[in-house]
């Protein structure tokens, strides 16, 4: 079937559901939705390290080429660094990637001219034009024309970087440099879990060259161990390796490199929420939280919330994802949020949640507010003082349908409603996976725990 493009762009099993085909019409496509009247946009595309990435950028390239587009093509690189690269060209953007996901699905993501999240009216003009070009996997008149020009295209990924692709990663580097007022990582010892993603190789070059020591791990990615094992959602490898080698703080990053979760000294997690706890504190009093406010998603720990009130700081609260954030800090003039999952956004430097960014400024923070400080305070110390968290349990339940049925959200409700109002629920369909989402919030572990196993099971029983 033709695909729907949504918030997080096309996501499927690779060379079935995306396959080169569909990908040269995803480049026809979204060159005529996004291009400038008549004019052909002008692309700069990246891709992961996924063993499908070369043939499916091959055969987007050669879609957006075949409409006359100019591409500048970055290789591998994070999809922050493309949305940076689009911004910095005055260029649209597109990164092939499945984020999270396993080696085995790939996507591609799409960015208006000058790096921003697609809004509804651009994601339906490239749905439109996608179904004016009419590709499906049934009806392929012209595969063996995709076939050429991809292979073609494909030859060209991975090669020597253009003075161009040169260019863009220089000056998103010294975007980081910048982001710290050029001051650098000397003395502090990082673990830097790549997720044998698209940040294995950036992220402890540059981390080094702001004077860090980086012990690299998972950064040797061979096309099949993406995010195996490894990564953002899945860290416990990395908590290991911070204890083990006493290092200050561990850094992992998805697939894609748009998330970071860190690790603090003693092996504990600073998820999204804790340091967006910290950066807004820390901004607030240099003065940079445009509005004293933060704006994060339904998702955000309670402990959040109550660590900004204590601090005077607005907590402005979203619908999940992040283009829901970068909404909100738009439409506020904001210049933090973010998701606890450890997409943030800083907004009056970047135009989407950047991994490498949130660690920069994590680690710099750690110097400046720990290190240096008197008395002397750990990565851990500064994470476990920014909130206490309340008991919060996260269930996934495998799930085919993209929504929930009335029958399902009544009972959800009813649920909630019999909880009382120290307890908060949320169920909802993911928004990058075939999954039901549980999360509930209650004043201890175990009652958090029974009630998401009750809605679990209402979900298994009445979602399919």
């Amino acid at each position: 079937m033709i695909p729907t493009f949504g918030t997080d762009g096309v996501r499927g099993l690779a060379f079935e559901e995306l396959d080169e085909v569909v990908a040269h019409a995803i480049g026809r496509a979204a060159n005529q939705a996004l291009g400038a009247g008549a004019a052909p946009a002008r692309w700069v595309v990246g891709r992961d390290t996924r063993a499908s990435g070369p043939a499916l950028a091959g055969a987007l390239i050669a879609g957006f080429r075949a409409m006359g587009a100019e591409v500048v093509d970055l290789g591998v690189v994070p999809t922050p660094v493309v949305a940076f690269g689009a911004g910095f060209e005055g260029s649209a953007g597109a990164m092939v990637s499945a984020s999270h996901n396993p080696w085995t699905d790939n996507g591609v993501k799409l960015f208006a001219p000058g790096g921003t999240k697609l809004d509804d009216d651009a994601q339906s003009a490239v749905t439109h034009h996608l179904d004016r070009v009419g590709l499906t996997h049934g009806d392929r008149p012209s595969a063996s024309d995709v076939a050429r020009r991809s292979s073609l295209a494909s030859a060209a990924v991975g090669a020597a970087p253009t003075g161009e692709t040169a260019r863009v990663l220089a000056a998103y580097e010294m975007s980081l440099s910048e982001a710290i007022d050029g001051r650098t990582l000397d003395g502090l010892r990082l673990v830097v879990d790549g997720a044998n993603g698209a940040s294995a190789s950036l992220a402890p070059a540059v981390l080094r060259r702001l004077g860090a020591q980086v012990t690299a791990l998972f950064c040797e990615p061979s096309g099949r161990n993406i995010n195996d094992g490894c990564g953002s959602v899945n860290p416990a490898a990395l908590q290991a390796a911070v204890t083990e080698q006493r290092a200050d703080l561990g850094l992992a990053f998805d697939g894609d490199g748009d998330r970071l979760i860190a690790v603090g000294s003693d092996g504990r997690l600073i998820d999204g929420d804790r340091q967006m706890v910290l950066f807004a504190l820390d901004m607030a009093e240099r003065g940079l939280l445009e509005g004293n406010t933060l704006v994060v998603t339904v998702m955000s720990n309670l402990g959040l919330r109550r660590a900004m009130a204590s601090a005077g700081i607005e907590v402005i609260e979203t619908a999940v994802g992040d283009r829901a954030v970068l909404e909100a800090l738009d439409t506020g003039g904001y210049s933090l949020g973010g998701e606890q999952s450890g997409h943030v956004v800083f907004r009056h430097e970047a135009t989407t949640g950047d991994g490498l960014r949130s660690a920069v400024h994590l680690a710099d923070l750690v110097i400046r507010r720990g290190m240096t400080g008197s008395p002397v305070r750990t990565s851990s110390d500064l994470g476990g003082a920014a909130m206490q968290s309340a008991p919060q349990v996260l269930r996934n339940v495998p799930a085919s349908a993209g929504s929930l049925s009335d029958e399902t959200r009544r009972s959800v409700d009813e649920i909630a409603a019999q909880a009382g109002p120290d307890v908060r629920v949320l169920v909802r369909p993911s928004g990058t996976e075939p999954a039901i989402r549980v999360m509930v919030e209650a004043p201890t572990e175990s009652e958090a725990a029974e009630i998401a196993d009750r809605l679990v099971q209402l979900v298994r029983a009445t979602s399919f």
